[in-house]
């Protein structure tokens, strides 16, 4: 048997849980007509739909009771969606919030940098431009490597030709049965 501590816990908790995402959650609902199964968005417009139906065929309890299943679950939706929008802006918020620390932190170490690097860099001096008229007429801008002289390229020696064998090698008839000719006999 249970304590009765542990059943009270029980309800508590039962009533303290949050809504969640509800505008996507499946329900079951037991109206007069048997279940009606959907999301809160899904089953207003199946209540809605009913109310219509049992208006037109002239039972007004009937309407009635579908139309408040319908009030039902558009509270339960518009309760949602509430949430959603205050949770929404709520982490827009802390986003921006973030955002400028970074970015305050970020002009800070800037401004860290520009101190001990020396001060503003629009006061360091400029590199002098080159006059137009000293580069040449091709648009090229002159570098140490182009002003040093070429240095000339090396000369190969051609290579000397590979002896031809003779054809008593060729044909297999060495005596030495070695296939290489150039190979230096050992001496015994």
């Amino acid at each position: 048997m249970r304590s009765s501590k542990s059943r009270s816990r029980n309800k508590n908790n039962r009533n303290n849980r949050s809504v969640g995402n509800v505008v996507n959650r499946v329900f079951d609902s037991s109206g007069p007509e048997g279940k009606v199964r959907g999301t809160p968005q899904q089953i207003i417009e199946k209540y809605n739909q009913l109310a219509r139906d049992a208006q037109l065929s002239g039972d007004r309890v009937a309407t009635e009771n579908f139309q408040q299943h319908a009030e039902h679950y558009l509270r339960l939706l518009g309760a949602a969606q509430k949430e959603q929008e205050a949770r929404r802006e709520q982490q827009e918020r802390e986003n921006r919030e973030r955002q400028q620390e970074r970015d305050r932190e970020r002009a800070k170490r800037q401004e860290r940098e520009s101190n001990a690097s020396g001060g503003d860099p629009s006061e360091t001096p400029q590199p002098d431009v080159m006059d137009q008229h000293d580069a040449s007429d091709s648009g090229l801008v002159e570098t140490p490597e182009s002003q040093q002289p070429a240095k000339p390229k090396r000369q190969r020696k051609p290579r000397a030709p590979k002896p031809v064998e003779d054809s008593a090698s060729e044909s297999g008839s060495d005596k030495t049965g070695d296939d290489a000719p150039d190979a230096p006999e050992a001496a015994e």
